[in-house]
């Protein structure tokens, strides 16, 4: 710094040489009019003062000559009016010297005061030079320590992308193991088969053997023959040749292929008895903030939550408690909405990241991402055949995208921010910031019809016939619509239940006989379909506002979850 500075001193000092040098000059040609001026000032002074004593001289020598002689006189007379004309000219000249040097002595006063104000921003600059000087030197310290910063977060990074580095290979090397060992597994599997394809041919073989048994025993008389049936009938009952294999290929296609999680499920087509939940079985905490939304797998045994921590998290329901089975990543924002398709194999999830995405339930990895939104993915459903998706954004469109190709096939403009989506074989049902339900061809990529309600309209859903349309919307109202009429066949609405967001979920019984849904107060509202009527309010273990409800296709068990980190699974037991 020291040595920068010197290395600057040079040239300001210059700098004011030459400003003072040039000063020097300008002002210089001014004065020297003043100077000259002066000086024939004092030259007339001079000769006035030489002319008036030789007047006077010769006024006392004319005195004395007119005295002496007449013609002196006349001659006296003339130079006397002579001198008289002299002094008045010198007079004047005097004069007006006098008022120029009056006018010299003001232009240098008003000169000194410029000289003044000159030095004051001399003095005025030399402060500002200074304080810039001392503000360099401080802008030096800070990039010397933005230099020394630098230097410790290239080391950082140059760290960070070793364990990066580090972390890639074991990534690799435990990659390469993970397919050792499967190569292992299908070995084994392999030997295991050929072991229980060996023993198949042993039991073959005794139960031939069996058989010639008991044909010589029915050659030897009727009892025999009654008794070599009975061992026919024991051995080819229990020890058939073909019951090891198939059971040995089962289990082969199960340890080798993986089996969703659904498959061991019973179907779901219809269910023996909806339960109206009357207890909260097991409360507990689902995500890390923020509790979006909930689903149960078509089997019922699967409980899907997501949050705004960016996970979808499943939960085996086991004895009427949720055990925790897993969590789907690779959302970069919260989830809004999710699916399962009808048998259970995958999991749809919609984001806040303007993307949907797609896991398979058998090894919970992600398998598809879908982008191509503008804003928020509110809602993604799976179309009947499993193979399509129709997907609802804030940026107020509908994409159709097929799973097979991975592209997205239609877009469709709906002119108001989607908030849920239900679908049946030909038609997707939206429901919108506008008030507007609308009924979509997927055919003809056009709007069927639309319906205006008194509120935003929050959730769809549909009976288990498809012939129903539940709506919520931010009226604090649920409404059922006929889809065979498209008219409105019952309004429910109770006191004290607020509807507390813009993607609040309501769902139907499996078999439609009940609504159910969230409130702002945290209380759960069941009303019943046949009469219309309240069936029940479960207030008192939610302790915010309730954002999403699932009923499970078995109709045993209710779960909500809430604005907190909450869930609940309910039931009557």
């Amino acid at each position: 710094d020291s040595s920068g500075l010197q290395e600057c001193d040079p040239s300001w000092k210059r700098h004011i040489s030459d400003q003072l040098k040039l000063r020097d000059r300008v002002q210089r040609h001014t004065f020297e009019e003043i100077v000259q001026q002066y000086n024939r000032l004092l030259e007339k002074s001079d000769l006035q003062a030489v002319l008036t004593e030789r007047y006077q001289i010769e006024k006392y020598d004319v005195q004395r000559g007119h005295e002496a002689s007449s013609l002196d006189a006349s001659r006296s007379d003339s130079l006397h009016q002579e001198m008289s004309q002299m002094r008045i000219r010198h007079q004047e000249e005097l004069t007006e010297l006098h008022k120029k040097r009056g006018e010299l002595a003001q232009t240098v006063i008003e000169l000194n005061n410029q000289i003044q104000q000159k030095d004051r921003e001399i003095q005025s600059n030399e402060a500002r030079m200074l304080e810039y000087q001392q503000q360099i030197a401080s802008l030096e310290g800070d990039c010397r320590d933005l230099r020394n910063s630098l230097q410790e977060l290239e080391m950082a990074n140059q760290t960070l992308k070793d364990e990066y580095d580090a972390l890639q290979i074991t990534f690799s090397a435990l990659e390469e193991k993970l397919r050792k060992t499967s190569e292992d597994n299908q070995e084994l599997v392999s030997r295991w088969m050929a072991e229980k394809a060996l023993e198949a041919n042993r039991l073959n073989a005794e139960n031939e053997k069996d058989t010639r048994w008991a044909g010589r025993q029915t050659a030897e008389g009727p009892g025999g023959r009654r008794q070599g049936a009975a061992a026919n009938r024991t051995v080819t009952g229990e020890t058939s040749p073909n019951r090891p294999i198939s059971r040995t290929a089962r289990r082969r296609s199960a340890n080798s292929f993986g089996t969703s999680p659904e498959t061991t499920e019973p179907p779901s087509g219809g269910c023996a008895e909806v339960r109206v939940p009357t207890t909260a079985l097991h409360v507990f905490e689902a995500h890390d903030g923020e509790v979006n939304t909930v689903r149960f797998s078509p089997g019922s045994r699967l409980l899907a939550t997501g949050g705004m921590d960016r996970r979808v998290k499943l939960w085996e329901v086991v004895a009427g408690r949720c055990e925790a089975k897993g969590a789907l990543t690779g959302s970069n924002a919260g989830i809004t909405s999710i699916d399962f398709d009808s048998a259970g194999s995958y999991l749809l999830a919609a984001s806040n990241d303007f993307a949907s995405r797609i896991w398979t339930m058998d090894d919970y990895r992600l398998r598809h991402t879908l982008t191509g939104h503008s804003g928020k993915v509110l809602s993604a459903r799976f179309l009947l055949d499993n193979a399509r998706i129709v997907s609802g954004s804030y940026d107020r469109t509908l994409k159709l995208w097929d799973l097979r190709s991975k592209v997205c096939m239609k877009t469709v403009f709906a002119g108001s921010s989607c908030n849920d989506i239900v679908c049946t074989e030909q038609c997707v049902m939206s429901g919108h910031f506008d008030k507007k339900v609308r009924f979509w061809d997927i055919r003809a990529e056009s709007i069927v019809r639309e319906m205006e309600l008194l509120g935003r309209v929050t959730s769809l859903d549909l009976n288990h016939d498809r012939s129903e349309l539940l709506t919520c919307s931010r009226d604090d109202v649920l409404k059922i619509i006929d889809l065979r009429s498209n008219a409105i066949r019952q309004t429910f609405s109770a006191q004290g239940f607020k509807c507390g967001a813009d993607w609040t979920r309501v769902t139907f019984s499996p078999d439609g006989s009940y609504v159910a849904g969230g409130s702002a107060d945290g209380a759960l509202y069941v009303w019943n379909v046949l009469t219309g009527k309240l069936d029940r309010t479960l207030d008192r273990n939610h302790s915010s506002a309730i954002n999403s409800v699932s009923w499970s296709p078995s109709g045993t068990y209710v779960a909500s979850v809430e604005k907190g980190s909450r869930a609940i699974l309910w039931s009557d037991m």
